[in-house]
C-alpha cells in the first residue's frame, strides 16, 4: 500500500488533478425539453455551483411551465448541494496534488474510492432531487395532473406532451476520464509489481 508509484504514473496523477480544475468552468449535466410548441427545445445546464438555461430565456420558460403544472421553480439558491459541491471537487483535486507530492499506492486507492463514493452519492442525490421535483406537485396549480411523474435520470422520457432528456455533460466526462486514469494506474502498478517479483 505504501509502495512508491512510477514517475510516469505520478505525472499522470498531476495531469488528472489539473484537468479536474476545468470542471469548475464547464457544465456537468444537460437536461433538454422538446414539444410541438417548443420545436427549438428548452434546455438547462447543471454546473458545479449553479444551474443555467441553454439560452437566455430557457430557464424562465421552464419555470413558467413548472408553475402551470405545479412543479417547483428551479433556482440555484434552492438546491443546497451547490453550496458544498465546489468544496468536494476541491478536496478531490487537492488529494491528487498530495498524491503527486507523496506518490504512494495508498493515495491512488483512496482517490479511486473517493471517485466511486462521490459518483454514487451524486447520482443518488440527483435522482432524489428529480423524484421530489416530479412528485411534490402543487395541488392548486392551473393544470392538475392525475399522476405524478419522474423526470429521467439518464435517457429520454415522455412527460405529458414533452420529451425530456437528461445526459452527462462535459464536466462529467472529464471526471469519468480522471477516474479511468486512476484505474489504469492501479492496473499498471499491479502489473509492474508482478514483473519485479518474477525478475531474476
Amino acid at each position: 500500500m505504501l509502495k512508491r508509484i512510477s514517475r510516469t504514473n505520478r505525472y499522470i496523477i498531476l495531469g488528472i488533478s489539473l484537468s479536474m480544475i476545468l470542471v469548475y468552468f464547464v457544465p456537468i449535466w444537460y437536461i433538454g425539453l422538446t414539444a410541438p410548441q417548443y420545436q427549438d427545445g428548452l434546455s438547462m445546464h447543471i454546473w458545479v455551483s449553479e444551474i443555467t438555461g441553454g439560452s437566455e430565456h430557457d430557464l424562465r420558460n421552464i419555470n413558467l411551465l413548472n408553475h402551470y403544472v405545479g412543479m417547483d421553480e428551479i433556482h440555484a439558491e434552492s438546491i443546497p448541494e451547490f453550496r458544498y459541491m465546489p468544496y468536494v471537487l476541491g478536496f478531490m483535486i487537492l488529494g491528487g496534488l498530495v498524491a503527486f507530492l507523496w506518490p504512494r499506492m495508498i493515495m491512488v486507492y483512496l482517490g479511486l474510492i473517493n471517485f466511486v463514493l462521490t459518483a454514487i452519492a451524486g447520482m443518488y442525490d440527483f435522482w432524489h432531487w428529480l423524484y421530489g421535483y416530479g412528485h411534490n406537485l402543487d395541488p392548486t396549480a392551473p393544470l392538475q395532473i392525475a399522476d405524478s411523474f419522474q423526470p429521467p435520470l439518464i435517457a429520454c422520457k415522455e412527460l405529458l406532451n414533452f420529451t425530456a432528456c437528461s445526459w452527462p455533460n462535459v464536466g462529467t466526462f472529464i471526471l469519468l476520464i480522471a477516474a479511468g486514469a486512476l484505474g489504469y494506474i492501479v492496473w499498471k502498478e499491479l502489473h509492474r509489481n508482478k514483473e519485479q517479483q518474477h525478475a531474476p
